[in-house]
């Protein structure tokens, strides 16, 4: 996974540092596969505002990742993912406190799940019911670690607060060459 988010990053539709509609950058790099999210009009398109460029395909292999870590999750309706958002934080980034609820209201109604994946340093994450970081619950996702939100939870509001430097595992390192920071894909169904 690593190297083929390297790759498509380098590529058409790659990792960009995206903005919201007041000019202020986010904390990451994004890239999206399968559809192009727009973070200042929160939408979904074939093409991203700032450069014209399509999203690149979800990888076959990501897909099947996802979709067994789904079906492996007790409770949550089956998605077949058509969205992936992949963000890379550096060791200074971060998210504040929001809902992915920009997907069709037949997606959010069903409360489909997203499936987040994390890969390299460990990050804090909150979430909470609301977008209070000192009421948010916080927990570590280290490595390898697969959230899944869906049903009740599906609009629980969350973020990462920071990350935790030099905790990838060395494997990890050595193998992939991975920088430091963390990847997190998270795969949704529109």
């Amino acid at each position: 996974m690593v190297r083929m988010c390297r790759q498509l990053g380098k590529g058409p539709g790659g990792f960009y540092r995206p903005s919201f509609k007041n000019g202020a950058k986010l904390s990451l790099w994004m890239m999206s596969l399968g559809k192009n999210w727009d973070p200042t009009t929160r939408s979904y398109g074939p093409t991203r505002p700032i450069d014209g460029a399509r999203a690149p395909a979800i990888p076959e292999a990501f897909k099947m990742i996802a979709q067994t870590a789904n079906s492996t999750a007790n409770g949550f309706p089956q998605i077949n993912p058509d969205i992936c958002i992949v963000n890379y934080y550096t060791n200074s980034g971060k998210l504040g406190l929001h809902q992915d609820r920009d997907e069709s209201e037949s997606s959010l109604s069903k409360g489909l799940p997203f499936i987040s994946i994390s890969i390299g340093d460990t990050a804090e994450f909150l979430f909470g019911d609301t977008r209070d970081k000192d009421q948010a619950t916080k927990i570590n996702l280290e490595s390898g670690d697969v959230l899944i939100l869906g049903g009740e939870s599906r609009l629980l509001f969350h973020g990462i607060s920071h990350v935790k430097t030099n905790t990838a595992p060395s494997w990890l390192k050595e193998e992939t060459g991975i920088r430091p920071g963390r990847i997190n894909l998270t795969f949704r169904q529109y």
